[in-house]
């Protein structure tokens, strides 16, 4: 039981990955979990406004197991696997952050700075998530998918868009921690 408490190494993780694509594979399927908006939007009638959510949405029903399965093993891994430690960050990470105004680094995965409730309620805080959620919801479709999507999936197969999407991931986050976190925060 120890072992399940602390994260996994790479050599345990990583085949189990290799061992999710292999099956994936085998079966004609991919990963990803942008395609899963997709499919919950159609479900929930998004056909209606935009030809793009206009397909078969039946046919993609076994990757909605993917989201319940992510759902289920964060909740299993949060309230049975946990032991409760902190987030082990460099002391360079905390300094910048302690720079950006946070506060209690690594006690939690959202800081309370930008997720707590008091902070979402406000126009900076609304605006943020607003104009965040569409950055991120634009660049999946623009790049034909999301970082697991082609991290996983498309690196696996050997793609050279998803290595270039993967590329530009990189290349996008550098540019949000270096350049636009500290004019936001």
């Amino acid at each position: 039981m120890e072992f399940l408490l602390k994260p996994w190494p790479w050599y345990v993780s990583g085949p189990l990955i290799a061992l999710i694509m292999f099956v994936l594979i085998y079966f004609g399927k991919t990963f990803g979990m942008s395609s899963n908006l997709r499919t919950l939007c159609t479900i929930g009638g998004a056909g209606k406004f935009s030809d793009f959510f206009r397909f078969d949405w039946k046919a993609q029903r076994w990757n909605l197991t993917v989201v319940l399965g992510a759902i289920i093993g964060g909740y299993i891994a949060v309230n049975f696997l946990s032991d409760g430690s902190t987030m082990n960050l460099s002391p360079e990470t905390i300094v910048d952050l302690q720079a950006f105004g946070f506060s209690n680094i690594g006690e939690s995965l959202l800081p309370t700075e930008v997720y707590g409730m008091e902070n979402i309620a406000t126009l900076k805080g609304m605006s943020i998530l607003i104009v965040a959620g569409f950055l991120v919801g634009f660049g999946t479709r623009y790049a034909g998918g999301c970082t697991s999507g082609h991290a996983i999936t498309g690196l696996s197969n050997l793609q050279l868009p998803s290595l270039i999407a993967v590329i530009g991931f990189f290349i996008g986050g550098l540019l949000m921690t270096h350049f636009l976190l500290p004019l936001i925060f």
